[in-house]
């Protein structure tokens, strides 16, 4: 079965995305993944083009764009007509920035009663810090999230990936699909507040309870999952590689050791943490004595929970996920639907298309060249790499 085949289960909503990096085009992609039909505003400017590559791989695909001037009034023309005609508005702006531009939630209350308008911050709508600038990093560190991950004696990131995406990008898709569900029986549509402390929050809430049950320390790598454990933490081996061990349930911590060739009865008790430095010299000692391969080869296809620390370029090549990747391996940020991988959506037409767009939405031909001889709009990025590349096309034709 085509790409083209395959049933999407957002096919024909739209979503108006204004221009942002990081989660905000992470959560997007996924919906126009999902068959969301995704027009990108950008900003007019001369530097439109100067992106990071990262950012046209990922967060401008499966894109129309158009880059809008919105201190004009023609670019506020283009965009509330879009906006109109659209099911979702996704913005990561600070607070009171959208007002400013007059297209914040309460301009489309009439005219788009419908409207999912979903804001995404890492502070949230209100709140001391709501006007400040931060990252990942303040996030995860003002909740907790950063405090309880890293060696004894110093807190690390784990990279962005807590913050933005977890608490960010992903909580704002959820947001995004509850409320489209519950416009269906209301019709009416909601101005979803995604704060990236309160997703973070959320993700420490199963943590925070073995807290209260004293079951959870401040200090870090003294706990049951934050490496503290010797059966739930990585272990160098002779070549200087690492194999992850996951051996929590007590059938696999015996597969475990048993993998390891040490006998469990001689083992002191695991779940006493004074016995845990001891067990730690023992299960490091094996590991350093063999490579990386070697305890592939002894744990491959076991329940111990013991699997090798591959880097970023090498997991691609793992047999498990070359079984389960499609012609462009991770090429998907979605889940599976009854086993198809729907695969990565590809750019949405080029300037023609954001024209018919602009009609649709209710603007006359005239009224679109008008705006664009003004310089109040002009193709976005994707739309001129769109173009770009037809005209290669064609050229060779």
């Amino acid at each position: 079965m085509t790409d083209s085949q395959v049933s999407r289960p957002l096919k024909g909503v739209r979503v108006i995305e204004f221009a942002g990096i990081g989660p905000g085009p992470h959560a997007v992609t996924m919906l126009a993944d999902l068959g969301c039909d995704v027009i990108r505003i950008e900003r007019l400017s001369k530097n439109t083009n100067e992106l990071p590559d990262y950012l046209t791989k990922l967060g401008l695909r499966g894109r129309t764009t158009i880059a809008i001037d919105l201190k004009s009034e023609g670019g506020q023309q283009a965009a509330r007509a879009l906006i109109d005609d659209a099911d979702v508005l996704f913005e990561g702006y600070r607070p009171g920035v959208m007002e400013r531009l007059g297209v914040g939630p309460e301009r489309f209350t009439e005219t788009n009663p419908g409207l999912m308008y979903v804001r995404l911050t890492g502070w949230g709508q209100d709140g001391p810090y709501a006007q400040t600038a931060g990252h990942d990093i303040n996030y995860i560190g003002l909740t907790g999230a950063l405090a309880a991950i890293g060696s004894s004696d110093m807190p690390v990131p784990p990279l962005n990936l807590v913050g933005d995406f977890a608490g960010g990008s992903m909580f704002a898709l959820i947001g995004v699909l509850a409320g489209l569900l519950e416009r269906v029986t209301s019709g009416k549509g909601s101005v979803v507040d995604v704060a990236m402390i309160d997703g973070v929050s959320s993700l420490l809430a199963p943590i925070r309870d073995m807290a209260d049950a004293g079951l959870w320390s401040d200090q870090r790598a003294s706990n049951m999952l934050d490496g503290g454990a010797p059966f739930y933490r990585t272990y160098r081996t002779s070549d200087g590689l690492f194999m992850a061990v996951g051996a929590l349930e007590p059938l696999f911590y015996s597969i475990f050791v048993e993998g390891l060739g040490i006998a469990e009865a001689e083992l002191p008790n695991r779940f006493d943490p004074s016995n845990w430095p001891d067990l730690e010299v023992q299960f490091a000692d094996r590991f350093a004595g063999n490579t990386r391969a070697h305890w592939e080869r002894v744990f491959d296809g076991t329940d111990a929970c013991v699997t090798p620390v591959l880097t970023m370029s090498d997991a691609p090549n793992h047999p498990h996920h070359q079984a389960r990747a499609d012609a462009e391996p991770q090429s998907s940020l979605l889940p599976r639907f009854d086993g198809r991988i729907l695969g990565a959506t590809g750019t949405e037409g080029g300037w023609d298309r954001m024209v018919e767009l602009l009609v649709a939405s209710g603007l006359s031909a005239e009224a679109v060249e008008e705006m664009t001889l003004a310089e109040a709009i002009g193709p976005g990025s994707v739309s001129r790499e769109h173009d770009a590349a037809e005209n290669r096309h064609n050229a060779t034709q």
